[in-house]
């Protein structure tokens, strides 16, 4: 009969390489944990004003401004709320044809861009003499504001034709 002082233990070798290969695991499965803990906490939004189009209605008497934005960020960008001079815009419309002025909505509208994608807004400026906007004219510049809902503010200067 064996007794327990008789037993052998594994190799000192077989045990090193034992630890080592545990210990390369767990540190691959934490680079990996981390990685994607890290992917969530660095996505950014990123809103470009690729272009922007101003053109007069004679038939209606409004400007209507196209901008063409881009979200080159890493994160879905939200835009709730387009500021001219910094007041609040009342209408403006998301992919609708000019002359679709009376289907507008408020600025409870939101428009959502995925990262890489890209989309078309415009809004439309009240003549002069009519409106919040009485005193803009040809030849005025403007301050067009996209704001987001993750607080970012995205501008362009656009002079009304």
């Amino acid at each position: 009969m064996r007794t327990l002082r008789s037993r052998r233990a594994i190799s000192p070798v077989i045990a090193t390489v034992i630890l080592v290969a545990v210990a390369i695991t767990v540190a691959v499965a934490v680079a990996y944990w981390m990685g994607g803990i890290a992917g969530q906490y660095t996505k950014f939004e990123k809103v470009e004003i690729q272009s922007a189009i101003c053109e007069w209605d004679n038939t209606n008497d409004y400007w209507k401004i196209t901008l063409k934005i881009k979200n080159t960020g890493t994160a879905t960008a939200t835009l709730i709320g387009v500021f001219i001079n910094e007041v609040e815009v009342d209408k403006y419309f998301d992919d609708l044809p000019i002359g679709a002025a009376e289907a507008g909505t408020d600025m409870n509208t939101t428009q959502t861009i995925t990262s890489g994608a890209t989309a078309m807004i415009h809004i439309y400026v009240d003549g002069p003499g009519t409106g919040p906007w009485m005193t803009v004219s040809a030849g005025t510049t403007v301050n067009i504001k996209l704001h987001s809902a993750g607080g970012m503010d995205y501008v362009k200067l656009i002079e009304l034709v």
